[in-house]
C-alpha cells in the first residue's frame, strides 16, 4: 500500500490549454504539465502526480538537476558569435 503524502495541485487555464502543477508539501519539489482541458481534471491531475513521482525519484537517485543544481558539469558552447 502506498504511503499518503500532502500534495498541492494547481490548475492554471491558459487559453486552449491548462497548466497543472503538483507540489510536494514536505520537500517543496514541483512538477508541471501542460494539457488539454477537455481531458478532464482527474486525468490531468494523475499525469501531474506521475511526473512529480518521476522528478522525486530522480532527485533521490542523484540525477535530478533542476533549480538545486545539476551533477552534470557545464560545457562551453561550440557556437561562434558574440555573447552579451
Amino acid at each position: 500500500m502506498a504511503k499518503s503524502r500532502d500534495v498541492i495541485i494547481e490548475f492554471l487555464p491558459c487559453g486552449a490549454y491548462v497548466k497543472v502543477s503538483a507540489i510536494d508539501v514536505a520537500t517543496g519539489i514541483e512538477a508541471s504539465i501542460v494539457g488539454d482541458p477537455l481531458r478532464g481534471e482527474a486525468a490531468l491531475e494523475d499525469l501531474a502526480m506521475k511526473k512529480l513521482d518521476y522528478v522525486m525519484d530522480r532527485r533521490r537517485a542523484g540525477r535530478g538537476g533542476g533549480k538545486s543544481g545539476s551533477a552534470r558539469p557545464q560545457t562551453p558552447s561550440r557556437r561562434k558569435g558574440l555573447y552579451v
